[in-house]
């Protein structure tokens, strides 16, 4: 069974799902979405459709070639072959839902219901740090949104407590603004633990959004409920699974 977490802001079909309701197995099992794994691509595309049936039945699944940047494009017509490299996707047109693939990155959905205009992001440290929440929210105002009713969630994405980083990784947020000390908490000699999901609700409030919701959900710390890049690298496996977040008009 699918499980689909859900946020009460946003005010359209939305969703987060987890790795639970698919049909793949072994490292994958079961509702692994991510065109770029090593996942037969027949498996990959059944549950991508699940996914699709799960939040937006009848809509069109808009993906990307996600980089780890602050890009931001219009949602479009694309083949799953021909993904834009981007990490953000927006639109004002019904019948698409956008998807954003994670393995401990937070997905980030947005929406100005009453202008109906919706946006996706992926935000990573480096997205994060480069922009990308940002630009997503601009790109939507270029669409018809207004920034203070445009309402965002953050979805499942590895916590503090399971995000060590090292002092160079700290100095990195430091050398671009003093004051996110805040999101990082001592860990052993050399390391800390970065909030990745308090970084990114700064970030929407540095871009005029009034709401935010952040679901406080572990990816590395739930293996039975969510694929996670770390742990999996932790574990010495060759290859992960990803999980989808959906929103749509």
């Amino acid at each position: 069974m699918i499980t689909r977490l859900t946020a009460s802001a946003l005010g359209v079909p939305h969703g987060f799902l987890g790795r639970t309701g698919g049909v793949s197995s072994g490292i994958f099992a079961s509702l692994n979405v991510g065109l770029g794994s090593s996942d037969a691509p027949d498996t990959v595309k059944e549950n991508r459709l699940r996914a699709l049936q799960a939040v937006a039945p009848g809509s069109r699944l808009v993906t990307l070639h996600q980089i780890h940047s602050a890009r931001v494009v219009e949602a479009g017509d694309w083949d799953d072959r021909a993904r834009p490299e981007a990490d953000a996707l927006v639109t004002n047109r019904t019948g698409m839902a956008l998807g954003i693939l994670t393995a401990d990155c937070a997905p980030v959905l947005l929406a100005d219901a009453d202008a109906q205009v919706i946006g996706a992001a992926h935000a990573g440290w480096k997205g994060a740090l480069g922009g990308v929440l940002q630009a997503t929210v601009e790109a939507m105002v270029a669409l018809g949104a207004r920034r203070e009713r445009i309402a965002a969630a953050i979805g499942p994405c590895i916590a503090r407590q399971s995000y060590e980083v090292g002092s160079d990784f700290r100095d990195r947020f430091l050398a671009d603004d003093p004051a996110t000390a805040h999101f990082f908490a001592d860990g052993r000699p050399g390391h800390c633990h970065f909030d990745l999901e308090g970084f990114c609700v700064s970030r929407l409030a540095d871009a005029g959004v009034r709401t935010v919701e952040a679901l406080g959900r572990d990816t590395c710390a739930a293996p039975e409920h969510f694929f996670s890049y770390r742990r999996t690298t932790h574990a010495g496996e060759p290859d992960y699974g990803r999980q989808l977040s959906l929103i749509a008009l």
